[in-house]
């Protein structure tokens, strides 16, 4: 495992300093290093690991599957616009709104596990922009002077843009919970647990469909280069099975682009139907 095609680190660990004694490292090795060592062994196996660039680009890796797999459910969630209600002025998706709020209850308070699951999103998320800043920033300075040959330097534009996309996705996911979850973006049109009319009352002006499409786009073009930069870690990439692992990660990005994009557009294009009392109408005079 080289990491080769990565916009981070790609083939140059015997350039990251003290990284070369533990790039070499299998994940069974990383194991049998950390239970040999006491504590303070351990800790200092641990922050060698992570201080490599194997172990920045494990993290990106393992917090980049977590959040694939949050935004695979979350889209599965969105969808649940356009089910029939399950009983007449109650939206399904205000019913799967109100089952993630109650989970865990009674051993948990009302919200409690919600609010777990988006605090570990939130660290799995902020540790995965900063390693790849940071790999991104390594590489950078592992190469003073720009590669000669084209083959060297050729890369795909998610890859030209994971940084960048990596730090405007953490800002949009920041407004996206301003917007939906506190209600801090738009409170006049915000009614805590009614998700429904929250969205239509968001995705009938364009300038909230505009921002979430172009928002979802860059979502996309970075989860491509990070599911397919993530088999590369892993380890998983192989002649035989590349064309297979970016069909895969082609496939995913776009269809959770859609499955994103495909609500707002629905909402602002009319064909989903005004939400029993929508909120905020009547404050903003009919809006």
């Amino acid at each position: 495992m080289t990491g080769r095609g990565l916009p981070y680190g790609g083939g140059t660990h015997e350039r990251c300093g003290h990284a070369n004694a533990v790039y070499g490292f299998r994940p069974f090795e990383v194991i049998h290093a950390v239970q040999s060592h006491g504590p303070s062994g351990q800790a200092s196996v641990i922050s060698g690991f992570l201080q490599s660039t194997l172990g920045k680009k494990s993290v990106v890796a393992v917090t980049g599957a977590i959040l694939i797999g949050f935004l695979v459910g979350h889209v599965a969630g969105n969808l649940k616009v356009f089910l029939p209600d399950p009983e007449p002025g109650v939206s399904d998706i205000d019913v799967y709104a109100e089952f993630l709020r109650s989970m865990g209850e009674p051993m948990l308070p009302h919200g409690g596990a919600l609010w777990t699951f988006r605090l570990i999103l939130i660290v799995a998320l902020v540790l995965h922009v900063v390693f790849v800043v940071q790999l991104s920033l390594a590489n950078r300075a592992a190469r003073p002077v720009r590669y000669q040959i084209q083959h060297q330097i050729r890369g795909t534009v998610a890859a030209k843009w994971m940084m960048l996309s990596g730090v405007l996705v953490l800002g949009f996911v920041v407004f996206h919970l301003l917007h939906f979850t506190t209600g801090t973006i738009d409170p006049v049109n915000f009614e805590p647990g009614r998700v429904y009319a929250n969205v239509y009352a968001a995705f009938v002006r364009w300038p909230f469909v505009a921002l979430y499409v172009v928002a979802m786009g860059l979502v996309s073009l970075h989860l491509y280069h990070g599911a397919w930069s993530m088999f590369q870690t892993m380890g998983l990439d192989s002649p035989g099975r590349n064309r297979t692992l970016r069909w895969f990660a082609t496939i995913i990005s776009v269809a959770l682009f859609v499955g994103f994009v495909v609500v707002p557009i629905s909402v602002a294009l009319g064909a989903l139907d005004a939400p029993s009392e929508s909120v905020g109408q009547t404050e903003a005079g009919g809006e």
